[in-house]
């Protein structure tokens, strides 16, 4: 039984040290960002919330809009950019492309806007996403 015991103590004794040592290092991180003058409070509530909204903001353009979705919101972002543009618009990600192209409809058919139009149309698609998440958002 004694065997035992001494390899749970040495255990113990090891796992110790490893908290010690952790706790000098997150004293000596402290120190190092001090030192920089960065300050010691974490990121405020309205700043988080910005780069969340941001973040949201992305994932809703480049994963659902760009590859479609039946999602209400995203709809909604896409008929708010239709009618900001006067014009329906297809998103497409050719296969053997790397850029987004965006292609607008008419009665010939689908055109694909220079890159210019493409510019302001994805300009515009980016904040109108940017408000939809930030209104939706709690």
């Amino acid at each position: 039984m004694s065997v035992k015991s001494f390899y749970i103590r040495n255990m113990l004794l090891k796992y110790d040290k490893q908290l010690v040592t952790a706790r000098r290092l997150a004293r000596y991180n402290h120190a190092l960002r001090l030192s920089r003058g960065e300050e010691e409070q974490g990121i405020p509530p309205d700043v988080k919330r910005s780069i969340m909204v941001e973040r949201i903001a992305r994932e809703v353009m480049e994963s659902l809009l760009l590859s479609g979705s039946d999602n209400p919101i995203v709809q909604e972002i896409k008929k708010q950019l239709e009618d900001d543009v006067g014009e329906t618009l297809h998103f497409k990600y050719p296969p053997t492309e790397l850029d987004l192209q965006v292609y607008r409809e008419t009665p010939e058919g689908p055109v694909e806007v220079t890159p210019a139009e493409k510019a302001v149309i994805m300009e515009k698609l980016w904040h109108i996403s940017l408000d939809k998440v930030d209104a939706t958002m709690l």
